[in-house]
């Protein structure tokens, strides 16, 4: 359903949502509980956004003032370099003195917001001017680069099919930053490196479920999981979206809370732990936990659990050992399969865990290594 259509609209290139107010706010209020100055001082760049239909550019422009934010920049992709056909500009665009035909279709927009423009003794979104960009306002060119280089701080929703060169992009400016992408971006090569040295962390606000992305009007709805409001706005759910950042908040130092072996095996709620044994892989010296909540607090060892664990990851109560699947699991030393169990499992590939269940092998869905932090 939803995830088909996002697959589809990544393929396509065609991957420009809008995020939702409130999720924008439920997320960075995390931040300022944690630290009330997170923002102050700062620039805060808002890239591979559309600052006239933005809900970031709207929130950080209507809380310029009381975060203490020093300056705001916001830039938007060319029309022509997100191939939108039956394009019309704004009537915000084309009356003003600013517009331009030719550059309205071949160049982004920059809106900027850092000085009292109406002379009303406030900041806030109605000082926010705009001017085209020189280029189509990709943020891998120069221009934009400037930009970041720029910024304290790095906010948007990028498009999923360029998330990880945008977390590469990211990542070279060594600034703050917080994304929004898919879960399984996890397990990334741009990624996972960044999840395991803690220099990355799911974001406090979304941790299961789906969330409803806004569309542009020109947006093909062509499938389940779409709705137009009574305003004629449409909206596409999309299942497994997280925040990824590296802004510190209050949610990632707070222990899980567990059990003990023996008290999961007693009293679990999940069918698969509750009177049973925990299997142990074949191929690594681990044992598998399929839900986060099942962990025994009073194990030692090194467990397999799933990709969501890192939506509770506590870097004080755990480690991480690796992520035991393709290249990452050759490289942590998983045992290579033998021949005939491929032949009873076919979607066995050397680097995977693997479990035998009733004579059969099997692979766990995505697995992240852990083991509980040893007391100095």
């Amino acid at each position: 359903m939803a995830n088909t259509n996002l697959a589809n609209a990544k393929t396509a290139k065609n991957d420009e949502f809008y995020t939702q107010y409130s999720d924008i706010q439920k997320e960075m209020n995390a931040y300022l509980e944690y630290n009330p100055d997170v923002f102050r001082g700062k620039t805060i760049l808002l890239p591979c956004d559309d600052p006239e239909w933005s809900n970031f550019t709207k929130f950080f422009a209507q809380n310029f003032e009381s975060f203490g934010i020093k300056k705001l920049i916001s830039t938007s992709y060319a029309v022509e370099s997100k191939k939108i056909k039956d394009w019309q500009p704004t009537l915000f665009e084309t009356e003003s003195p600013y517009y331009d035909a030719d550059k309205s279709r071949t160049n982004g927009k920059i809106f900027v917001l850092d000085e009292d423009i109406n002379n009303d003794g406030r900041f806030n979104i109605n000082d926010l001017h705009w001017s085209y960009l020189e280029g189509d306002g990709d943020f891998r060119s120069d221009e934009v680069k400037a930009l970041r280089d720029e910024a304290d701080i790095i906010i948007t929703n990028p498009p999923f099919s360029l998330f990880r060169e945008f977390v590469s992009w990211i990542v070279e400016s060594g600034k703050e930053y917080s994304i929004i992408g898919n879960v399984n971006a996890i397990s990334y090569k741009e990624v996972f490196p960044l999840i395991k040295d803690n220099k990355m962390w799911m974001g406090v606000s979304i941790h299961s479920g789906d969330r409803e992305f806004g569309v542009p009007e020109t947006y093909p709805l062509e499938a389940a999981g779409w709705r137009v409001d009574e305003n004629g706005n449409k909206y596409i759910r999309v299942k497994g979206v997280r925040w990824f950042t590296n802004i510190d908040h209050g949610y990632r130092h707070e222990p899980l809370p567990l059990m003990t072996l023996e008290d999961n095996k007693l009293y679990s709620k999940h069918k698969e732990v509750k009177g049973k044994d925990y299997i142990r892989y074949e191929n690594y010296d681990a044992i598998d936990v399929p839900y986060s909540d099942a962990i025994p607090a009073d194990y030692d060892g090194v467990m397999g659990v799933p990709l969501t664990f890192l939506d509770r990851y506590c870097p004080e109560q755990f480690e991480i050992i690796g992520h035991p699947h393709g290249d990452y699991g050759l490289e942590l030393g998983l045992k290579p399969y033998p021949r005939e169990l491929k032949k009873m499992n076919k979607g066995l590939r050397d680097g995977d865990l693997y479990f035998i269940k009733d004579g059969i092998p099997e692979l766990p869905y995505r697995r992240i290594l852990i083991r509980k932090k040893q007391e100095s």
